[in-house]
């Protein structure tokens, strides 16, 4: 039996940093749990002089990945350089060499999953990346094991704090979108390129981690629908208010008839919802099983502490297998490796949903008329309308909330509205979760 596991970090940046300070922090009470102590072998990165505010005793630190890849007290290797290639290559070598690994690059994932995951099954290795979704919320445990016993109905997620943090901001102060991340981006919850959060491209990946654990399938990230926060205008916010919904970017998936819807977009939802009063850079993320019914997990989506929890987590579960011998005992992507099956992602003009459509018009007679007529040759109907005030003659925004709808017969009747003279802007769209009144 082992008397103590193994671990090297490669990659000592604000996550391996948090990760190195629980690791020696709580080594008594992770021992107590485990059944054996865990012990910070090495750390790689290319800076080993800056100081990170943690002690590490002397000749730990190597700027020589390798060195951690091939050291035979070395049991469990935690990735945490981020990016693609080089952490690709450090994860599956580690594997080839039999390590067991821990991540929380979701990018890598998402685009590679299916790579690591069979390579790990071959060579009889466990891969953890809890950390890869939702920070320090234990949401890849929950679908692997807490609700292995169901079928799962639909996932929506806040899963990027930096659109929730922005979209929190518009709402309760009503500054516009450009104004709310230049604050964001000083007070450090922004990256200074913040494209991949507030296009919506993060999420995108964390939800495909997702749907490939929750429906045991391959998922191509390319495929999934997204769309970001970067046209969400007050205005569309004090309008979802009149309707008693908050704006949330979510990622989306459901299993309809077979298929699957995985998106990511601005969501209206009903403001008395638990999602809809997530604020800040919190995350939320709600399950539904149809056993189970309702699961909402809430937590921190990022940071060096809360994310260095769910990654040693991962350590402390892959500890204890290890102690058992029963690696493989949960299924390195949920489903046992030989039972994983392509399930078809439908395109988004196939979904339907409810919509808010904001149209910008001249006002003028039977300009509500010709909207509600092209709507209605389209199948679509209407369930509310806001017009606020008249101004003939000058432009003025109309405001209108459908029945469920057909994405194709939305998009189609929109492109001919936008076509017509009395449209002076691109109409704006937010799909609407909630019930169809």
């Amino acid at each position: 039996m082992k008397s103590r596991i193994g671990v090297g970090i490669v990659g000592f940046g604000t996550v391996g940093t948090g990760v190195a300070k629980i690791l020696l922090n709580n080594a008594a009470v992770m021992s107590r749990r485990t059944g054996a102590p865990i012990e910070l072998v090495r750390v790689a990165d290319l800076d080993i002089e800056r100081d990170r505010g943690v002690l590490l005793r002397p000749g730990l630190l190597t700027t020589d990945i390798k060195r951690v890849l091939t050291d035979p007290d070395i049991d469990i290797v935690i990735e945490l350089i981020g990016g693609y290639d080089t952490a690709k290559r450090v994860i599956l070598d580690a594997i080839a060499s039999g390590k067991h690994v821990v991540t929380a690059n979701k990018a890598l994932l998402a685009l590679h999953g299916e790579e690591i995951f069979e390579a790990a099954t071959r060579n009889g290795v466990n891969v953890g990346f809890e950390a890869s979704v939702g920070g320090g919320i234990p949401v890849i445990r929950a679908l692997t094991e807490g609700l292995a016993g169901n079928t799962i109905e639909s996932i929506y997620g806040i899963i990027n704090g930096t659109s929730n943090y922005i979209l929190s901001r518009m709402t309760r102060e009503g500054h516009g979108f450009d104004e709310v991340l230049k604050d964001a981006q000083q007070a450090g919850y922004a990256e200074s390129d913040p494209t991949f959060d507030v296009a919506g491209i993060d999420s995108a990946h964390k939800l495909a981690i997702l749907v490939s654990l929750a429906y045991g399938t391959p998922v191509n990230v390319k495929e999934i629908y997204t769309e970001g926060i970067t046209n969400i205008t007050p205005t569309d916010i004090a309008y979802a208010k009149q309707f008693g919904c908050t704006i949330k970017l979510l990622g989306i998936a459901k299993l309809v008839d077979g298929e699957i819807e995985a998106r990511v977009h601005p969501t209206m939802l009903p403001s008395a919802s638990p999602i809809a009063q997530v604020e800040d850079v919190y995350n939320a993320i709600q399950l539904v099983g149809d056993a189970v019914g309702d699961v909402v997990l809430y937590g921190r989506g990022a940071g060096s502490m809360p994310t260095g929890s769910a990654v040693v987590g991962d350590v402390i579960a892959i500890g204890r297998d290890l102690l058992k011998g029963a690696i493989g005992r949960v299924p390195v992507a949920s489903f046992q490796q030989d039972q994983r099956r392509p399930i078809r992602l439908k395109q988004m003009e196939e979904i339907s949903s409810l919509y808010y459509l904001r149209f910008t018009v001249v006002d003028r007679p039977g300009v509500l008329a010709q909207i509600a007529g092209e709507l209605g040759r389209c199948g679509i109907s209407i369930s509310s309308m806001v017009q606020q005030g008249r101004r003939e003659g000058q432009t003025v925004p109309v405001v209108i909330k459908t029945h469920t709808a057909r994405e194709r017969d939305v998009q189609t009747a929109l492109r001919e509205i936008n076509r017509t003279a009395f449209v002076s802007e691109p109409t704006r769209l937010i799909r609407v979760e909630g019930k169809d009144e």
